[in-house]
C-alpha cells in the first residue's frame, strides 16, 4: 500500500521540519518528538558528532554540509519511518523520505532578535534574514516535494509553537490511523 505520491507506506511516517535557522525547528522538532514518542534528528548536531561535513566555512561560521554522508548516515533509519528531522536545508535529503515537510516562518523582528541573541552578525546575519524575506526555504522545500505534503507555518512565538506541535501531533494521529 502506498501513501500519498507514491510514498511506501511505513507503520509510522516520517516528518522533516525546516526553516531559516532561528525559526524554531529544533524547538517545535523537541516538543513533538516528547509529545508523540518519534525519534528528533539534528542534522547539526548529527554533521558535527559524525564529522559528515567537508570542513569549516569561515565566512559564513558553519560547517559544509557533505550531503552524500548525510544521506548514508540517515537511509536505514528513514525507512524504518517515525522520525522528526531538523535541518535547514531540504532539497537534498530524497524525497521518499517525508511524508509531510513543515517549513516555519517568522516575522523578521523576532528572527533579527533571535539570530542576534545566537551572535549572528554580518554576512552570516543578513543572508539569514534575506533567505526568511525571500520565502528561499518555503521554494525550496516546494520545489523538491509534492506540494500536498509542504506546509507552511508561522513560527513567531511561544504560542505558535505550541500550535504546530498541537497541529503536527493531529497530522501524525491523522496519517498512522488512515
Amino acid at each position: 500500500m502506498e501513501k500519498g505520491g507514491g510514498r511506501k507506506k511505513r507503520e509510522k511516517p516520517n516528518i522533516l521540519i525546516t526553516g531559516t535557522p532561528g525559526t524554531g525547528k529544533t524547538t517545535t522538532a523537541l516538543s513533538l518528538a516528547s509529545a508523540t514518542g518519534f525519534r528528533h534528528i539534528n542534522v547539526s548536531d548529527l554533521v558535527k558528532e559524525k564529522n559528515l561535513h567537508d570542513g569549516w566555512d569561515e565566512e559564513l561560521e558553519c560547517y559544509v554540509l557533505n550531503e552524500d554522508l548525510v544521506c548514508d548516515e540517515l537511509e536505514d533509519l528513514m525507512d524504518g519511518g517515525g522520525n522528526i528531522v531538523d535541518y535547514h536545508g531540504c532539497d537534498f535529503f530524497p524525497e521518499r523520505w517525508f511524508d509531510l515537510v513543515a517549513v516555519l516562518q517568522s516575522d523578521n523582528s523576532f528572527l533579527h532578535g533571535r539570530l542576534t541573541k545566537r551572535g549572528y552578525t554580518g554576512k552570516k546575519l543578513s543572508n539569514n534574514i534575506e533567505c526568511e524575506i525571500f520565502q528561499v526555504l518555503l521554494e525550496e522545500a516546494n520545489e523538491s516535494y509534492p506540494e500536498d505534503i509542504v506546509v507552511a507555518l508561522r513560527s513567531d512565538t511561544v504560542e505558535d509553537i505550541d500550535a504546530n506541535v498541537a497541529y503536527l501531533s493531529r497530522w501524525l494521529t491523522t496519517w498512522m490511523t488512515d
